[in-house]
């Protein structure tokens, strides 16, 4: 297992809104803003890449939690800037948690926490797969 994830270790990413990400669009909502789901998935593609470089060979992480609150609209074609930092590694090392924000052009839009664990990503795969055949 890896020792080289701590807290601390900070990321961000960029995107700008597109039709595909509004809230009408992915059926979320009536609205036609950027979307919470949306949101939520690249503030957790932003805490992946915070630590994917320090896993082992085979080793991902995979989420098992989130709390954000989303606190501002943003129109199609605005850039969001996300950020995710560490801040706690369980005592065995697998376990992850995460400050996670976004902001658009003109502030933040969402902030919250986020949970992930280290796992083997050909075992976990491997697993959900036979899943399917019971």
């Amino acid at each position: 297992m890896s020792n080289t994830i701590t807290p601390g270790m900070n990321g961000t990413s960029e995107t700008t809104v597109t039709e595909a990400m509004l809230a009408s669009t992915v059926g979320s909502g009536k609205v036609s803003v950027f979307s919470t789901a949306m949101m939520v998935a690249w503030m957790e593609g932003t805490a992946v890449d915070v630590v994917q470089p320090s896993l082992e060979d085979g080793q991902t992480t995979v989420g098992t939690g989130i709390s954000v609150s989303h606190v501002a609209a943003t129109p199609q074609g605005m850039k969001v800037r996300f950020t995710a930092e560490v801040t706690a590694v369980s005592p065995n090392g697998k376990g992850l948690s995460f400050k996670v924000a976004a902001y658009d052009e003109t502030g933040l839009i969402g902030e919250g926490t986020h949970e992930r664990v280290i796992v083997n990503k050909d075992k976990f795969e491997s697993r959900t797969r036979d899943k399917a055949k019971a």
